[in-house]
């Protein structure tokens, strides 16, 4: 065990921050983190957005679902995943058209959580809290809008980060043997009846005995609120997600 691997199994999402502002030197340390990050091929397809503007974030809160750790957090970051860079690099030598087809889709998705999740560890290990927000996918349209967002980007998700005014538990995770293979995959159905049983737990702690729940419960849930909505954003975007 190292340094490194006990901070980031010591992540917990924070919601409650003091009022102590994050400063220009941490920022700049976040942002060297995640242009640090892994990228599919150099292309470096996302871009990350820091709101300054509190009616902005009030906003921003507001459609991620009146989220108001958004509008009280010292720092909020929106991270895009952006090929508008990647087309205008293109046509610098060609007419090539480019387009956001399932590839491209999926590389620059994958490089703005990359360099969102680099940031993150970069942020906890100043001592910082942080907490990602894919309530913005909620109204994605409006929150382009707001952002002046291009064709071929569109927002992953938001993070809010300062310092934390809270200790909250720290979230059982899945068995290791519901995620971890060797050689093909294999179902093991046993592992998700005992991880109910530790968000049970959890929930029962968490909630002062008021919420008895369970993660398959919790998943029945969320699948019966899908973000359908996504698809025909993303086209309008000219993202091509058939």
């Amino acid at each position: 065990m190292n340094e490194i691997i006990s901070l980031l199994q010591k992540h917990r999402s924070i919601r409650k921050f003091t009022n102590e502002p994050v400063s220009s030197e941490q920022l700049d340390a976040i942002l060297a983190a995640a242009q640090a990050a892994s990228s599919s091929s150099n292309m470096q397809a996302y871009s990350v957005i820091h709101i300054t503007d509190n009616g902005l974030k009030n906003q921003l809160a507001a459609l991620a679902g009146n989220q108001a750790y958004v509008s009280e957090c010292p720092l909020f970051l929106v991270w895009c995943a952006d090929l508008h860079r990647y087309a205008q690099a293109v046509h610098r030598h060609g007419d090539t058209p480019v387009t956001g087809n399932a590839e491209n889709f999926i590389v620059a998705t994958v490089d703005a959580a990359l360099a969102a999740q680099n940031a993150a560890i970069a942020a906890e290990s100043l001592g910082l809290g942080v907490v990602y927000i894919g309530g913005l996918r909620n109204k994605p349209a409006e929150v382009s809008q707001l952002l002046g967002l291009p064709q071929l980007v569109y927002p992953v998700f938001g993070m809010c980060i300062g310092m934390p005014d809270q200790e909250p538990l720290l979230r059982p995770r899945l068995p290791r043997e519901a995620v971890y293979h060797e050689n093909r995959y294999t179902d093991n159905e046993g592992a998700v009846d005992v991880y109910d049983e530790s968000i049970r737990d959890y929930m029962k702690v968490r909630s002062g005995g008021k919420v008895d729940t369970t993660w398959s419960k919790d998943m029945a849930a969320k699948a019966q609120r899908p973000r359908e909505h996504m698809k025909p954003f993303l086209s309008s975007q000219g993202f091509e997600v058939e």
